[in-house]
């Protein structure tokens, strides 16, 4: 008995069409199925192609490679060590050219930035008025001088009339009195004659010392006084030889000392250039700064050609005396929150932070004083690329590295 599927209302069949009407050819059947396999088959191609670019553009997973480091071998070698410090070049002799009495300032007898020799006169002041003074001093000494003779006189002859009993002893000491007091009167008019003497020479200005003069600070025409500021007229300095004053922290002054008390300073200039001559010491502090810590030093430097100015900012460098230590290059030393510290190689291979004290600079490179045994191999480069257990690769460091053995300290 066969079955037969209702026919559908007209209505239902309007309102919803069949989406797809096959053909009822077989020819047509079979393009459409090759069009499904060409449709398929793009869809897998494009699948792979992305899991492709996907494994391209994923990370390589595997074992990291060594990183290539240069190493230098620490050897303990016995070096010199110098302390450095900061310094500031003075004269050995500074003097401030003062006027000692007030007065116009007539004449300037120098150039300024020159060299004076002692002696030479700098500067006039006028001297009319003093001129006036020493002439009213005289005068006033000659009328003291007629009063003491007249004095004498008079004690001369109460003399014999006292021992003659003509007159009283009363008359006599009151004669004897004034004797004296014309002496004395006398001797102030002298005194008053000197000072005269002394101010109106005071009008020249003379250089107190040899040196290099200074900027005048009054113009002719000026009107200058003894005792305030308008008194200064210049500044003398002697550059030859010249002095040089730093500080050193107390260990360092306490290295100095065992280094010996004859020690030889040297200077580096702004320009980083080495002076030709050597120093020595000339004073060292007895005390030490309550609030820096620092004792003051002070060096002397034969200056003949005034290569040295006075105020002058270089380094001073004192030797003092020898140490054993390692050469380790300036930038291998680093700083962490534990202090000094480098990295070096060790026995599997690897990067090891190794904590250090250093003991000052022997030119370019740090003076490793503990932390380091001969034989370690410490890594001077790609400092920044390196972590703790990291695995390198070490080559040699160029010969030049530590070779500087000139020592220096901050």
């Amino acid at each position: 008995m066969t079955t037969r599927r209702p026919a559908r209302p007209a209505v239902f069949a309007a309102r919803f069409p069949p989406i797809l009407r096959l053909p009822a050819d077989g020819a047509a059947v079979r393009r459409l199925r090759a069009l499904s396999a060409g449709l398929l088959a793009a869809l897998v191609l494009a699948a792979c192609g992305a899991r492709d670019d996907k494994s391209a553009a994923a990370p390589q997973t595997g074992a990291p490679q060594a990183l290539p480091v240069a190493v230098l071998e620490a050897r303990s070698q016995r070096l010199p060590v110098t302390l450095e410090a900061v310094a500031r070049a003075e004269g050995s002799r500074e003097v401030e050219v003062r006027a000692r009495v007030t007065g116009i300032l007539e004449k300037q007898l120098f150039r300024e930035g020159e060299p004076i020799r002692a002696g030479a006169p700098l500067y006039r002041i006028e001297k009319a008025p003093f001129e006036i003074a020493l002439a009213q001093a005289r005068a006033a000494l000659e009328q003291e001088r007629a009063r003491l003779e007249r004095a004498q006189i008079e004690a001369g002859r109460l003399k014999q009339l006292v021992d003659q009993r003509a007159i009283s002893q009363r008359e006599y000491d009151d004669a004897t009195a004034s004797l004296k007091q014309a002496r004395a009167s006398t001797l102030a008019a002298q005194a008053k004659v000197r000072e005269a003497e002394l101010n109106l020479s005071y009008t020249r200005v003379d250089a107190p010392i040899a040196g290099v003069a200074g900027r005048s600070l009054r113009s002719e025409g000026s009107l200058v006084a003894a005792g305030v500021d308008s008194g200064l007229l210049t500044t003398l300095v002697r550059t030859d030889p010249v002095w040089v004053r730093f500080s050193l922290s107390e260990p360092e002054y306490a290295m100095l000392r065992r280094g010996g008390g004859d020690s030889g300073v040297r200077l580096v200039l702004a320009d980083g250039s080495a002076h030709p001559r050597a120093g020595r010491l000339n004073f060292s502090g007895s005390t030490v700064d309550a609030k820096l810590g620092t004792v003051q030093l002070r060096a002397e430097f034969a200056n003949p050609d005034g290569a040295l100015l006075p105020g002058q900012f270089v380094r001073a460098r004192v030797e003092a005396g020898e140490q054993e230590g390692v050469l380790v290059p300036h930038a291998a030393v680093m700083r962490g929150d534990q202090g000094q510290f480098v990295w070096i190689v060790d026995a599997e291979g690897k990067a090891a932070a190794r904590p250090v004290r250093t003991a000052g600079w022997a030119g370019k490179d740090w003076v490793v004083r503990s932390g380091l045994a001969a034989g370690d191999r410490v890594i001077v480069d790609n400092l920044m690329k390196i972590r703790p257990g990291a695995a390198v690769q070490a080559r040699p460091a160029p010969a030049a590295a530590g070779a500087d053995a000139s020592a220096s300290k901050r």
